[in-house]
């Protein structure tokens, strides 16, 4: 029986609008939507008079107009990364220089040149002026939020939690509306399934990412994510026993349902898994592991 993740995509919402979604947490989206972010890009805003922005989104004028309008009166003290990809960082600049606020992130973008072409792209640009690590605690007027390591979308991916709400902002590791893009190299899936694990040890009522609706079901949410991705492992080792197969066989054979043009994205999630069972001894290669090798069982 195949795994069903509960996802969520009615979203109500007016593009360069601030809405209050708590006491302490306010939400200006992005109009960027995509097949990556959705609807667009929800840049959220904590606290009231000195208050910290997670994940300023695109280098979009528009937007970071609409922040401003939204932040009138009030002083940003610190502008919160999740990580570094095109449709969250790059606002982080003009936010600064309008603001004077200093950016917090786990480091600069990731090395490594992936096969695929990265529709989300990575803000190469993009240096903290702060360097978080997890576990550090960041501590603003009325506020006070967690950081938590998430690699595996990105190797420098974290999430925020937010103590006074019990409040999880997880950028792009968990999301309501769809799965997690893994796109090796800094993309690993082995470092994000040990990350969704690391999720389970932690108790949010509520987690906000950065594309689409709140998460309520949180732990349920994650553990389904999990089984999910097992779920395509199991498909993998099932192509393998009839024999050595190549990443675009097994796409039409685990993906036959799905449309052609949507392959590509899947062969990637493949290659990803791939590597993960290279690293576990699942898998082997008939040489080195890319994504046009030939795999067999190990």
């Amino acid at each position: 029986m195949a795994v069903t993740i509960p996802f969520k995509k009615e979203l109500a919402f007016e593009y360069g609008t601030s809405e209050t979604l708590s006491p302490h947490i306010r939400r200006v989206i992005a109009r960027n939507p995509s097949a990556f972010t959705f609807h667009g890009t929800g840049t959220y805003i904590i606290g009231h008079g000195e208050v910290a922005v997670v994940d300023p989104g695109p280098l979009d004028g528009a937007h970071v107009g609409a922040l401003m309008a939204a932040l009138k009166g009030e002083m940003v003290t610190h502008i919160l990364i999740t990580h570094t990809h095109h449709d969250h960082s790059p606002a982080a600049e003009p936010l600064k220089q309008l603001t004077g606020a200093r950016t917090y992130g786990f480091g600069p973008h990731g090395g490594g040149v992936s096969e695929f072409k990265l529709e989300e792209g990575g803000d190469t640009d993009f240096m903290p002026d702060v360097k978080l690590e997890d576990g550090d605690v960041i501590l603003g007027n009325g506020w006070t939020v967690d950081v938590i390591h998430t690699p595996g979308h990105l190797s420098n991916h974290v999430c925020f939690g937010l103590r006074e709400e019990k409040t999880l902002f997880t950028g792009d590791h968990v999301m309501g509306w769809s799965t997690t893009v893994v796109s090796p190299p800094d993309g690993n899936m082995s470092d994000y399934m040990q990350s969704l694990e690391k999720l389970l040890q932690f108790d949010y009522d509520v987690y906000w990412p950065t594309h689409g609706p709140a998460i309520t079901e949180t732990k349920p949410f994650v553990e389904a994510l999990i089984a999910h991705r097992q779920e395509r492992m199991d498909q993998i080792r099932g192509c393998l026993k009839s024999g050595p197969m190549y990443i675009p066989d097994m796409v039409r054979r685990m993906y036959k349902d799905v449309p052609e043009h949507l392959h590509g994205a899947a062969g990637r999630s493949v290659y990803a898994h791939i590597l993960h069972m290279i690293n576990t001894g699942e898998v082997k290669s008939d040489g080195p592991a890319t994504s046009s090798a030939l795999y067999s069982l190990g």
